[in-house]
């Protein structure tokens, strides 16, 4: 049995509470439990980007940014709802469950907001990335040959700023649980074919084009700002 039969299993044994319990707890627990995690809404117009569909950006946003957000807070209520005696592999599944669908979100909404832009790169990033990269062409580079590594399948390329070390980096993550520790995103690419099948099939490569067309640089320099180097 998988994890996700686990979780149905414990709805259809009665062990979760009913959706009425849910919506009780998400009114009445602590804030953890609560499950109230909004969608937000794009900061762009999708008709407006350019090689990048308004169906595919907003089936992207509605499909699985949405179904992401919704997922965690009925795992977040479930997680609530479970008796003290609970066995053990129960919270493992609700808890890893968890981190999938909170990255998810989060990544989710880090990658739509760099969206919208006209793709030229200046500011504060560009100055953190030719400082650790020698040039923007260089770092754009290593860039794309990392969204290309997780090409057919799923991943997600994230420009990070490492506070160990002072410095910007791309980081490679293979799925949703994939992370920096304490690392603060700067700009974030979805590898995930959801965000550009329906555009281009199996064709990654002209999505990352695509992407790099629309990135929102200075959306990704609030972010730069935001973290700072000391």
């Amino acid at each position: 049995m998988n994890r996700r039969e686990v979780i149905e299993a414990m709805i259809g044994g009665g062990i979760i509470t009913s959706a009425l319990g849910m919506e009780t707890l998400a009114q009445t627990a602590p804030p953890a439990y609560r499950g109230t995690h909004q969608i937000k809404p794009l900061s762009f117009d999708p008709a407006k980007l350019r090689g990048l569909s308004e169906k595919l950006i907003t089936s992207h946003h509605q499909n699985n940014y949405g179904g992401a957000v919704r997922r965690l807070n009925q795992i977040q209520q479930q997680i609530g709802s479970l008796a003290k005696d609970a066995p053990a592999f129960q919270m493992g599944s609700l808890k890893r469950e968890e981190i999938i669908a909170m990255n998810s979100m989060i990544l989710h909404e880090f990658y739509f907001a760099n969206l919208g832009g006209d793709g030229k790169a200046s500011g504060t990033a560009a100055d953190l990335i030719k400082a650790d990269y020698g040039s923007l062409e260089r770092w754009e580079q290593d860039f794309r040959a990392t969204g290309l590594s997780l090409s057919g399948g799923s991943g997600w390329v994230v420009l990070s700023y490492n506070p160990r070390d002072n410095s910007v980096h791309n980081y490679w993550a293979g799925d949703h649980t994939h992370c920096l520790a304490g690392g603060a995103p700067l700009l974030v690419m979805d590898m995930y074919e959801h965000s550009y099948h329906i555009d281009y099939g199996a064709n990654a490569r002209a999505y990352i084009d695509a992407f790099f067309q629309n990135i929102h640089w200075d959306e990704v320099n609030r972010r730069a700002e935001s973290r700072g180097r000391k």
